[in-house]
Formats: structure tokens, C-alpha cells, sequence
């Protein structure tokens, strides 16, 4: 693994997301190393010879950099923390980047929304609190620890993010699922749903991505522990199969009553 610090010119940036006016990076790269990664195409942004998942950049001074850019008073809009990192990936306990920028934007009122597939998010609670308008999301592909583990080895297990979860909405903070990417023949929908019942505002969720670079990666993972299930993921998954996907989805939100805010196919 290769860390470095790194100094940003820029870190608030307009966002593509449809559920998001900016986004924050707080780091490049990221170690969780998941094999599905869709944001492995961004290794071709830096210098690093490394495998994706094997490196990762600190922005050493975004804190300093966030406060310049709002003190130009942009207009203010929801802020999603990590579209290509994670903001809670393990080195932010040492560097505490994440942090310091939620402590830029809650000093500016600026909504904040967070993705992650850490449990440390929780170390920051009390910064959320504060906020007049934030939200929380964890990742979950499954509630099987085996396949979690197989899939996104250096991330907090489904229990700990579900435990996550209901902290964050015990404590009255608007929390939501992000089941994505859902992994055919693994992912198993009712058990996530049955697992956060009670501790999630809504759900979203996303199809698997294999457009991006990883399909040797999530092949090679198959043959090994998956072998069963490796011509299906060679068929690529035709609309109807995800037509399929997404009235499961919604049946099951209306079952569970945990409304469905979108699905994301590719």
C-alpha cells in the first residue's frame, strides 16, 4: 500500500449525481479494495503505478482549500462527501480529512450528504448532530459476512455498517441503504431489507458496473470462489434481467415500508 499527502488547488466540484450539487474528495484513490470498484478508472488521473485499491493520496490542506472556496459564498447546495473515495476509508482515522471538512462545512451551513462502507463515520457523530440538514448512507452488497469480505476485504462488515446505520437514525439523523452494486446471485435483497428495517429513511440502489475495468478482477474472484455463477456474470445482464431486479426492489419497499429513492442501472 502507498500513501502519499498531496496538496489540492481545488475540492468543491459541481456534481454530475442526481442526488447531489457538489462533491468532496477527500482523498485519491482508496484502500478499501473492492473488486466491483467502478471508480478504478480514475487511476488514469494520476501518476501511481500501482493497482487501484493499492494506493491512495491525502489532500492535506482540503480543509484550508474548502474554507477559501466558501468564503466566495457559491450557492449553496447538497455536498456529498466521496463520489470517488471513500471518506471514511481506514487512513482517515490517522489523517482526519473528512473530519476537518465537516467541520468547514458545518461552519458555512452547507447540507451534507455521506456515503461510505466504514463504520468509522460514527467517530463523527457529533458533527452531524450539528448540522442543519445532513444525511447518512452505508453501502451494503450483502448482510453474508464470507461474501463481504471476499468482495470489499478492507471494509467495515455488513453488521458493523447496519450497526452504523441505527446509531445515526436513533440519533435523529435521516439515514438511508445504498444496495449497490447489487451482485447477481449473492446479493439477496429481502435479507438487507429485513436487516434495516427500522434504522433507514429510504434505499437505494444500483446495478453491478462492469464497463469500468474491473471485469477481470470480478472474473478472476468468480472462478475462484464462484464458479457457479461465471457464465451469468459472462452474459453481462441483459434490461429485462434488471427489469426483474427492480420490481423486487420495489415490491419489497413497499412490503417493508422503506420507500425505493431511485435505481441506477448500467
Amino acid at each position: 500500500m502507498k500513501i502519499n499527502t498531496i496538496q489540492c488547488k481545488t475540492l468543491l466540484t459541481k456534481s454530475r449525481l442526481p442526488e447531489a450539487d457538489y462533491c468532496i474528495n477527500p482523498y485519491v484513490g482508496c484502500l478499501h479494495g473492492c473488486i466491483y470498484c467502478y471508480a478504478r478508472f480514475m487511476k488514469r488521473f494520476t501518476a501511481h503505478d500501482e493497482p487501484w485499491g493499492h494506493f491512495v493520496d491525502v489532500k492535506i490542506n482540503a480543509s484550508e482549500v474548502l474554507a477559501k472556496e466558501l468564503a466566495r459564498k457559491p450557492k449553496k447546495g447538497i455536498t456529498l462527501l466521496g463520489s470517488v473515495t471513500d471518506a471514511y476509508q481506514p487512513i482517515e482515522q490517522k489523517y482526519r480529512i473528512t473530519r476537518a471538512i465537516l467541520e468547514i462545512l458545518l461552519q458555512y451551513n452547507f447540507p451534507v450528504s455521506v456515503l461510505t462502507k466504514s463504520n468509522l463515520v460514527i467517530r463523527d457523530l457529533d458533527l452531524f448532530k450539528q448540522l442543519s440538514q445532513c444525511e447518512v448512507g452505508l453501502t451494503l452488497t450483502t448482510t453474508a459476512q464470507e461474501i463481504a469480505r471476499n468482495f470489499e476485504p478492507y471494509s467495515s462488515t455488513p453488521q458493523q455498517r447496519i450497526k452504523a446505520l441505527d446509531t445515526f437514525h436513533r440519533s435523529g439523523i435521516t439515514t438511508y441503504a445504498f444496495i449497490g452494486p447489487i451482485l447477481p446471485g449473492l446479493t439477496n435483497l429481502e435479507t438487507i431489507f429485513t436487516a434495516i428495517v427500522g434504522k433507514v429513511d429510504f434505499v437505494m440502489a444500483e446495478s453491478i458496473n462492469l464497463k469500468c475495468g474491473n471485469w477481470e478482477n470480478v472474473q478472476d474472484l468468480l472462478k475462484s470462489k464462484y464458479p457457479h455463477l461465471l457464465s451469468l456474470y459472462q452474459s453481462r445482464f441483459t434490461q429485462t434481467y434488471w427489469g426483474q431486479v427492480e420490481k423486487e426492489l420495489r415490491t419489497l419497499s413497499e412490503k417493508f415500508k422503506i420507500p425505493l429513492k431511485g435505481f441506477y442501472q448500467h
